[in-house]
């Protein structure tokens, strides 16, 4: 059976990198073991577009963003540079907070510019509603927040979103310059079977 070609790439990159690692013997270690993907049922590949609001609240009793690590003193044209915050922030279907549920983004962001507003971002879109209930999407990538539009890639997931992958565009639908607390549109664009 040939490979599929979403594994082409992946597979050409174990073999070269096996071949690079045990050139003497020529075999792969005891456990690696190629397999089929025909166990998967992997079904049809199919595009899907998914539109949400992040709600990232760091002030108040409900804070859904907790600072973890401060950042140290350094000289930087950005005072936050080095900071880190966990977060487990609501996800709806529309901006506004007590809109319908869809999941939480669960993760954490820091700031990773010294010359510019930039985070980089890695969280895990945790479906609660529907056919996508109990199912992730994976998204790690530099966030610089000033511009309009950012784009981060989804670098995988579980569930119904096993071999995921594609991108999000994230957008500021409101910031609150005083308490930092801020809702962000996303649109996801998401490859799975």
């Amino acid at each position: 059976m040939a490979t599929p070609a979403f594994l082409l790439p992946f597979t050409l990159s174990l073999l070269l990198t096996l071949s690079l690692t045990f050139p003497a013997t020529g075999k792969p270690p005891a456990f690696l073991k190629s397999v089929s993907p025909s166990p998967f049922n992997l079904g049809t590949q199919k595009l899907s577009r998914f539109e949400f609001y992040w709600h990232d609240t760091v002030t108040g009793a409900n804070a859904s963003s907790i600072n973890i690590v401060k950042p140290p003193a350094v000289n930087s044209s950005i005072p936050g540079f080095g900071f880190v915050s966990m977060i487990d922030d609501p996800m709806t279907e529309k901006p506004e907070i007590g809109s319908k549920m869809v999941g939480r983004a669960q993760g954490f962001y820091g700031e990773c510019s010294q010359e510019e507003l930039a985070l980089v971002m890695s969280m895990n879109f945790v479906f609660m509603t529907g056919w996508y209930n109990g199912s992730t999407l994976t998204v790690v990538g530099r966030n610089p927040v000033n511009q309009k539009v950012r784009e981060m890639p989804v670098v995988g997931g579980s569930g119904v979103f096993r071999f995921a992958r594609g991108y999000v565009q994230a957008s500021t639908y409101s910031f609150n310059t005083k308490t930092g607390d801020a809702v962000v549109r996303y649109n996801v664009y998401v490859m799975h079977y």
